[in-house]
Order: C-alpha cells, then structure tokens, then sequence
C-alpha cells in the first residue's frame, strides 16, 4: 500500500477516493478523523490522506486525480423554467426543484 495524496479536507479526499473507485482502483482512507487534535500535532500531519492498495495502480491512480479538475463550470448561470429558481452554471438541474435545465 502507497500514499497517494492528501489534503487539509475530507471531502476532496472522499472525492478523489470515488474517482479512484469509478476506475476500478482500490484505496483507503488513513487520518479521516485526526482534525480533532489539531494543535497538539503539525497541521498537515491531521490532514486525511489517500492510500492505493496495489502499489502497481499508483501510478494510473496519480495520473486520474492529476486530471481531475474541481475546479467550477464556465458556464453561464441560468434560471429554471420550472421554479425561476437562479442555478449557478455548473449546475445541469435546478438545485431547488431537480428539473434539467442550463
């Protein structure tokens, strides 16, 4: 088992887990809860870290988070027909009532 990254959150962690997933490679989470004692260690060691199970899958697994972008749509944003609800562009359905739109 390898680490492969970390980051100061669960989330983006969680993230780069399920794409890792999509893609058949298994890993595992280490220091999911290690945020209650920041302080008593440096800040990055509490951070949640990733880990791929088979070292052979490091390198695609570091090339799939690479490549991921969490990074927002340029899309326009947009008003549902629906509800008249605004929906930032990133958005393929209305967060208010889930109708397509965009």
């Amino acid at each position: 088992m390898k680490k492969l990254t970390s980051a100061p959150s669960v989330i983006t962690i969680h993230h780069y887990k399920n794409i890792l997933e999509s893609e058949g490679i298994a890993s595992k989470i280490r220091n999911e809860h290690l945020g209650s004692i920041l302080g008593e260690m440096p800040f990055t060691d509490t951070w949640p870290q990733l880990w791929v199970v088979n070292d052979l899958d490091l390198d695609r697994a570091k090339q799939l988070i690479d490549g991921s972008a969490l990074d927002e749509s340029d899309a326009p944003d947009w008003r549902c027909a629906n509800c008249g609800e605004h929906n930032e562009g990133q958005f393929a359905a209305c967060w208010n009532c889930g109708k397509p739109g965009g």
